[in-house]
């Protein structure tokens, strides 16, 4: 085991223990950490799923499990295979965010928490984070005893490939107006048998293969479509920098199934930076209020 302390000036900190954990799966293993609570009493476990080709030791899954550790939760942080843009693990061979599926990452988040349920966690709070916050509205319509679910600035998703073709230019992220373009040669390549092949991609996350961005623009969830089927309290966190409209706590909440608070966090943006303290403090303060019988 490993101790990490965190600063004692946050009172919602406390002394934690650190395991490093790894979760087999049918190809490469699902690395990460399981964070325990070093004196206080158990009070349940918490899921934590990270942003599109991040990981499980930056962002969120990073900063807020000594605060969450401190209230008795047992974190479960984990990468997702796509984790980070391109990667290798035991040889040479290319893995990570470039090959993701949305599939496989579903996948991915049912092995964490069947392994967490051996743990004897069978019922965890989810929070997800961006892309992790889209797949995490999956999960919990999957697993309607989820007592609370976290959404950190969760993207719309949704099938995008009507709205790029449609002509309307992104601000930044994947193929911007070269959408048809790129789809027609990512198409080409999936039909020479060559899905597999690295595209370099004009705008966030800059390389993809053909097959993946296919993927991409037909299959990921659609967060505010789900909202209907969830009924768990959710807390949805924005940045005030952030696009509404890419971000839709609003919405989310108007579609919302159960109860839904909705917090934008002033002067941040989506990465948090430099606001992860009071992004901590509006996720504290929200975990609190739950009913402790909904964490069993």
């Amino acid at each position: 085991m490993l101790r990490a302390i965190a600063a004692p000036k946050d009172s919602l900190r406390a002394p934690m223990r650190t395991e490093l954990i790894s979760i087999e799966t049918d190809t490469v293993p699902l690395d990460g950490a399981l964070y325990h609570p070093d004196e206080s009493q158990v009070r349940g476990a918490i899921l934590l799923f990270h942003g599109n080709v991040m990981n499980f030791y930056s962002g969120m899954l990073r900063f807020l499990p000594p605060a969450l550790t401190a209230l008795g939760f047992v974190c479960l942080a984990f990468n997702r295979r796509s984790h980070d843009i391109l990667a290798t693990y035991d040889s040479r061979a290319a893995v990570g965010g470039a090959f993701q599926l949305v599939s496989r990452d579903i996948r991915d988040n049912q092995i964490a928490a069947t392994w967490l349920a051996r743990q004897g966690f069978p019922n965890p709070i989810v929070i997800g984070h961006s892309n992790g916050g889209m797949l995490a509205t999956q999960h919990v319509c999957d697993h309607p005893d989820t007592p609370g679910l976290v959404l950190l600035s969760a993207h719309r998703g949704g099938k995008i490939d009507e709205v790029l073709s449609g002509g309307t230019r992104g601000n930044g992220m994947m193929t911007e107006d070269r959408h048809l373009a790129f789809k027609a040669e990512a198409e080409r390549l999936v039909e020479e048998g060559r899905g597999h092949t690295l595209m370099v991609m004009p705008g966030w996350w800059y390389v993809v293969t053909a097959e993946t961005y296919l993927d991409r623009i037909s299959n990921m969830p659609n967060v505010v479509a789900n909202a209907s089927r969830i009924t768990c309290p959710v807390l949805y966190v924005r940045g005030d920098k952030e696009v509404p409209s890419q971000y839709p706590a609003e919405e989310f909440r108007a579609a919302a199934a159960g109860p839904c608070d909705v917090s934008i966090i002033p002067d941040c943006d989506h990465y948090y930076r430099g606001r992860s303290d009071a992004v901590t403090a509006v996720v504290t303060g929200w975990l609190q209020k739950l009913p402790l019988r909904k964490l069993s």
